[in-house]
């Protein structure tokens, strides 16, 4: 050993000799090009060059399938200038009067005291990339081969309905991204930390804020972290971090909404969605009501229009309570309330049935409108600039596009006759693709929670699998409760479908150790 050097001295300079560690393939491979590249003569920005292209050989597929997205959202920026709107999009720009939550507006209003609503919509398809990019990494990081991951982000890339809803001012994107966060948060590491469970439980709550349903994504979330092991104790305190930290968002929102509007909640909108799903399946001639709730019971042909109309047209029954002004809120929620539950302890059976059906359409060959859905027309590209009464219409919109800028609604008619019919004519996830990724989600998830005798690989990919597929599974089943539309089944894109790869990966593993072992 010569003056001046010790052995840690040798060790930094192993550490410095010893090629770094990147992202390649199905887990992580020695990466000393720049190195080499160097010895060979080339220079800095050429070595880095030759290193990003050895990384799009490798994940050649993810990288095509990024640019087909890009391409298909530059289209829909295009086509149809500034953004899309819906019947609720003005709402959430200004005052939902406690119908929703309006954390999506925090964001909103964000971009357009900058900005614009086409910087909005472009944010949206931006956050769409990164979606797919983060899914990608994660699950290579889980130990999933290059093509599951890539399948896992061809449906968030490529979907027309996911493009629609990137495109239009609602909610449905950044919740997503939201989704995304928390799992990609949880997944990581192989066993999270206080830090990053706590961390975790905020981004998910917040969640919660942009869209109510957001709050069933705590149920998943525990059920990991207690599955993970490491010691009961360990994982119940882990548990309790999580739930106090989901919790978090959510009574700062709450007690924001009581301090200015006097009600601690995040909506009241639960009670009259729910109302939409009872008064669709009720028998009003056999069951037994008070006069209250018996005023709220539909005709034959009021129920023929389905929930959504139920719920939300004027001309439905609950709507005509609404208006009265001699009921107070609270008296009007009760009454609800009260039928809602009269109709589900005296005729679950017809409740169950119609939601049933609801819950198996996300698996339909076809997109169609059944009826009494709301029309699918809504997340569907149009041929020109799409309005919708009330709230929608021509002059609302081009009122609130003066006010925050972004040019007049129009349309570019070749790029929108294209994404018509791209979206139209098959660019949609298939029902019986996400039937199978429902089975091998479930499959994986099952090995996560009962099969203890596997390999570290295969316990990663099924836990990984079990926090994805029962996020997707609380969130579509909750969702489904209230009323069927198709944009609320598109979280199934960023938690069923990982899912799924994440399942099939944990299957593969299992028949290659069963052969090995023959």
């Amino acid at each position: 050993m010569t003056m001046g050097e010790s052995p840690a001295g040798h060790g930094a300079k192993r550490d410095r000799d010893r090629p770094v560690p990147v992202l390649g393939g199905n887990a992580l491979v020695e990466a000393d090009a720049e190195v080499n590249h160097a010895a060979r003569g080339l220079s800095r920005p050429t070595a880095r060059w030759h290193s990003a292209g050895s990384v799009l050989r490798q994940h050649w597929l993810a990288a095509l399938l990024l640019t087909a997205g890009l391409a298909l959202r530059v289209l829909s920026q295009l086509a149809y200038r500034p953004a899309l709107f819906y019947i609720d999009s003005v709402k959430y720009i200004y005052d939902s009067q406690g119908n929703d939550p309006e954390g999506y507006k925090a964001p909103v209003r964000a971009i357009l005291f900058v900005a614009n609503f086409n910087a909005v919509a472009a944010v949206q398809h931006l956050l769409g990339l990164a979606m797919a990019v983060v899914i990608y990494v994660l699950l290579l990081r889980r130990g999933a081969g290059r093509w599951l991951a890539a399948l896992a982000i061809a449906p968030v890339l490529l979907d027309g309905y996911q493009l629609q809803q990137e495109q239009t001012i609602m909610p449905t994107t950044w919740f997503e991204a939201l989704i995304v966060a928390g799992l990609a948060i949880l997944l990581w590491r192989p066993s999270p930390g206080w830090r990053r469970v706590v961390a975790a439980g905020l981004v998910l709550g917040t969640s919660a804020t942009v869209a109510q349903v957001g709050e069933a994504l705590i149920l998943p979330a525990v059920i990991f972290l207690l599955a993970g092991g490491g010691g009961w104790r360990r994982a119940i305190g882990k548990a309790a971090a999580l739930c106090a930290a989901f919790a978090l968002p959510i009574l700062a929102y709450c007690t924001g909404s009581y301090l200015i509007t006097g009600s601690f909640a995040l909506s009241h909108q639960g009670v009259t969605s729910l109302y939409g799903r009872t008064a669709a399946a009720v028998d009003c001639a056999t069951i037994r009501l008070p006069a209250p709730e018996r005023a709220i019971c539909p005709t034959t042909a009021q129920q023929a229009n389905g929930d959504d109309w139920l719920a939300f047209n004027p001309a439905s029954p609950v709507q005509a309570i609404y208006r009265d002004r001699d009921l107070p809120r609270a008296d009007v929620n009760s009454i609800i309330t009260r039928f809602d539950t009269g109709v589900l302890k005296q005729q679950p059976l017809r409740v169950i049935d119609a939601y049933g059906r609801d819950a198996l359409k996300l698996f339909a060959l076809t997109r169609h409108t059944a009826p009494g859905d709301p029309p699918i027309t809504r997340w569907q590209f149009q041929k020109s600039f799409p309005y919708f009464t009330p709230h929608a219409s021509k002059a609302d919109i081009q009122a609130v596009v003066s006010q925050f800028g972004g040019g007049r609604p129009a349309v570019w008619r070749p790029a929108a006759n294209f994404l018509h019919h791209y979206q139209l004519d098959g660019g949609y996830t298939p029902g019986p693709l996400l039937a199978l990724f429902a089975v091998t989600g479930l499959l994986g998830s099952v090995v996560a929670l009962l099969a203890r005798r596997v390999d570290r690989r295969t316990r990663e990919l099924a836990m990984g699998c079990l926090l994805c597929f029962a996020s997707g599974l609380f969130l579509l089943l909750v969702s489904d409760v209230f009323v069927f539309s198709w944009r609320y089944q598109l979280p199934a894109l960023v938690t069923l479908v990982p899912a799924g790869a994440l399942g099939l990966g944990v299957i593969i593993d299992l028949i290659t150790a069963r052969r090995a072992t023959a």
